[in-house]
């Protein structure tokens, strides 16, 4: 159910033309909701306060669209990871608020713009620009949940004077999010310099021996800086929902 619509049900029951009885039975809404070859979980957003995300890869077009319809009906904003570009083709004349991020291959609809975190920025790094689809998973889904972003990329170790000239930028932040591929060294500089949790992303960016997201990874995992977390080999979706969460700890 969308928020409008739960709006206006208390302002019916408020004004004295809803009973309560008739205001409960309208709000009470099923656990989830079965579709062809898929099971909605419609209490996501009560239970982590965002409604569930599609993961559009692996699914067919039709069963994706399906899904997308369902949340349309009862949320504001929510989104698809992995997404193809035939999806917005297919879905944008029926869902018209509808869009679709080239770079990050997420598929989503944003009615609700509010910023929940307020000034808590989370910083989004990369040490180069092939890192940056990853990198816009990361940002795109910590906006739509309700986040300030700040991009910083391509200040990999390379060109480690880059990375100095923003560090205030980096440092500024509540969270960083450090994408990297290659030798994934960049997350253990940035640990080593910042106060605040650091999510490093290992992405697939490499020649033969980075064994495709590989070796970042267990270069990240053996990070020698205190206070660093690391994700899945390209899953920008993962730390950017982290960084919701550590962002909204009170």
């Amino acid at each position: 159910m969308k928020d409008e619509s739960i709006e206006a049900i208390l302002a019916a029951v408020k004004a004295g033309d809803l009973s309560i009885e008739a205001a409960k039975q309208q709000l009470m809404m099923p656990k989830e909701i079965h579709l062809e070859g898929a099971v909605l979980d419609l209490q996501r957003a009560s239970r982590q306060g965002f409604p569930e995300v599609v993961y559009c890869e692996g699914k067919t077009d039709e069963q994706c669209v399906t899904i997308f319809k369902a949340l349309n009906e009862r949320y504001n904003t929510f989104m698809g990871t992995r997404a193809r570009p035939l999806l917005y083709e297919l879905l944008k004349d029926e869902i018209p608020d509808i869009r679709y991020d080239e770079s990050s291959r997420i598929l989503y609809v944003q009615r609700n713009t509010r910023n929940v975190n307020g000034d808590r920025v989370i910083a989004v790094v990369t040490a180069g620009t092939s890192d940056i689809p990853v990198a816009e998973e990361a940002a795109l889904t910590a906006e739509l949940m309700g986040n300030t972003v700040r991009r910083v990329y391509d200040v990999g170790v390379a060109g480690i004077h880059r990375l100095f000239n923003r560090l205030d930028d980096i440092t500024s932040a509540n969270v960083v999010i450090v994408v990297a591929g290659m030798e994934g060294a960049l997350a253990s500089v940035v640990g080593g310099l910042v106060t605040k949790p650091v999510i490093a992303v290992p992405t697939s960016v490499g020649y033969g021996a980075s064994f495709k997201g590989m070796t970042a990874l267990l270069a990240m995992l053996n990070s020698c800086a205190a206070g660093v977390g690391v994700v899945n080999i390209d899953n920008g979706f993962g730390a950017g929902r982290m960084a919701h969460v550590i962002n909204s700890c009170r």
